[in-house]
């Protein structure tokens, strides 16, 4: 039909003949606050290209097949991570929604009306009905002339990789919380492992006393001492189980099951810390997520100075209708059809300062997401440098520890032969067995602190997420979700 077709070739050449234009400035990432090396990297082990931590699986290696399978289910399982994987997809679809006001709007009706005429009104002497079939088609068509809907397209694609890498922030934030719980419960089975044999060990020393006491050879007041020695460190030993407790319910929500779900056979904490591959402190900026999301931010808010500068500038639409009426169903001839063709332009001569002052906002808003991005660097360096000093340290003085276990636990024998032989008063015994467990403790507490510090340093290293990983305008448009799904997070 000739109007149908001057119709579609108005809406294709309208756009042609305008030239379009983006305005507002165009994106370029800032600097950064980034050293060219760490402080505490002096005697650390540097990743080479061929050493790194296992992208998506950064705990293997730590090789702990029940840490892997518990880590595994917070991807799947945790709420606070499908909470962030609901949050990607409302942004992914915000994207889907931008993208749709460049396109033309049609929209389309039909109706049928059954009207008549009594006979003192047709002036024939008889009634008359008729139907008449209306269909009818409208659109319209906001052109972006001035980049106003593509600047917001590039909006709000930032903002969706922003969820993206907060989504991915959150996934580590919550495995990392797991690691260290797993490896706080390890520490209290050990614990416990210590104080079960130091009980043992009191045992035998309140036997040697009795023995002691009953031949007349010590007085009561060391019996009593043993006897107490030996209830306080059973109380210690049960006291544990507490902790304990607490730490396998904590693994159990952050796998999105209730605690009585889950239970843990007790695993002693291992000696071995594994060796973390540390690179240089510019790849902070391609390996951690929140970082990501910080510079995603300021795309997201570079963006939006164009779309509040666009409305400096007239916006200008389209407008097409055909309609047809007659008294057939489809009623499509020439001779039967209403057309019209418009174009309009508005733009507020005065509007007190209203422009002005969003563009301020928009510059405003860009420049506090710079110095939030800047502050993330630095918090993240500053992170890294203090595990890296963490574990240098503790290892150090681990050494020492574990050559102090080795003294105290020969001073143990020392007094205990010599109290035997009654040269050496029972409080000698005594210090000496409470030196030893004090040292043990302390010792387990810094291996302890190691894991726990090896974990946050993967952390702060971003595990084995990067910069690539975040989803492009492809995947954010295909509605897929970046995370599986199972029933309690559909």
């Amino acid at each position: 039909m000739k109007c149908i077709t001057r119709i579609r070739v108005a809406w294709v050449l309208a756009p042609l003949a305008i030239s379009a234009c983006t305005v507002g400035p165009d994106y370029a990432v800032p600097s950064s606050p980034v050293s060219a090396a760490f402080k505490e990297m002096k005697g650390w082990k540097q990743a080479a290209p061929s050493d790194h931590l296992d992208r998506g699986t950064w705990w293997s290696v730590f090789k702990d097949p029940t840490l892997d399978d518990l880590l595994r289910r917070v991807e799947i399982s945790n709420q606070t991570v499908a909470a962030s994987a609901a949050a990607y997809d409302q942004a992914a679809a915000l994207v889907r929604e931008a993208q749709a006001g460049q396109f033309a709007t049609i929209s389309g009706s039909y109706s049928a009306t059954r009207s008549g005429e009594g006979a003192a009104q047709t002036g024939t002497g008889h009634p008359t009905a008729k139907t008449t079939f209306t269909p009818s088609l409208s659109g319209s068509w906001d052109l972006d002339v001035w980049g106003k809907l593509r600047r917001q397209v590039e909006s709000s694609t930032a903002s969706a990789e922003v969820s993206a890498a907060d989504l991915a922030n959150a996934k580590l934030s919550a495995q990392a919380q797991l690691a260290i719980a797993y490896f706080n419960l390890q520490a209290t089975d050990s614990l416990h492992d210590i104080l079960t044999a130091t009980v043992s060990d009191y045992r035998k020393t309140l036997a040697i006393t009795e023995n002691q006491f009953n031949v007349g050879t010590v007085s009561k007041a060391d019996l009593v001492t043993a006897q107490t020695q030996l209830l306080t460190a059973q109380a210690q030993a049960i006291g544990v189980g507490v902790q304990r407790q607490q730490y396998e319910h904590a693994i159990a929500i952050l796998t999105g099951r209730p605690p009585s779900d889950v239970t843990l056979p007790p695993k002693l904490l291992p000696h071995h810390i594994p060796s973390i591959p540390v690179s240089l402190p510019s790849t902070l900026l391609e390996r951690r997520p929140d970082i990501a999301a910080a510079e995603r931010t300021m795309q997201a808010q570079n963006a939006l100075i164009g779309v509040a500068t666009a409305g400096y500038f007239p916006d200008i639409s389209l407008s097409a209708a055909l309609q047809f009426a007659g008294r057939n169903a489809f009623p499509f001839t020439a001779a039967q059809d209403i057309w019209s063709l418009g174009a309009a332009a508005s733009d507020p001569l005065f509007d007190g300062g209203l422009r002005a002052a969003e563009v301020d906002s928009a510059k405003a808003a860009y420049r506090q997401s710079v110095a939030s991005y800047r502050q993330a660097v630095l918090t993240a360096l500053g992170q890294v440098e203090d595990y890296l000093v963490a574990l240098k340290v503790e290892a150090r003085q681990s050494e020492v520890q574990e050559q102090s276990i080795k003294q105290a636990r020969e001073a143990v024998d020392v007094y205990l032969n010599q109290y035997r032989a009654g040269t050496v008063p029972f409080t000698s015994v005594v210090v000496a067995e409470q030196t030893l467990l004090t040292s043990q403790e302390s010792a387990l507490t810094t291996r302890q602190n190691m894991f726990v510090a090896s974990v946050n340093l993967i952390e702060a290293l971003g595990g084995g997420w990067t910069k690539s990983d975040l989803p492009d305008a492809k995947k954010l448009t295909s509605q897929v979700s970046l995370l599986p799904r199972d029933e309690a997070t559909k």
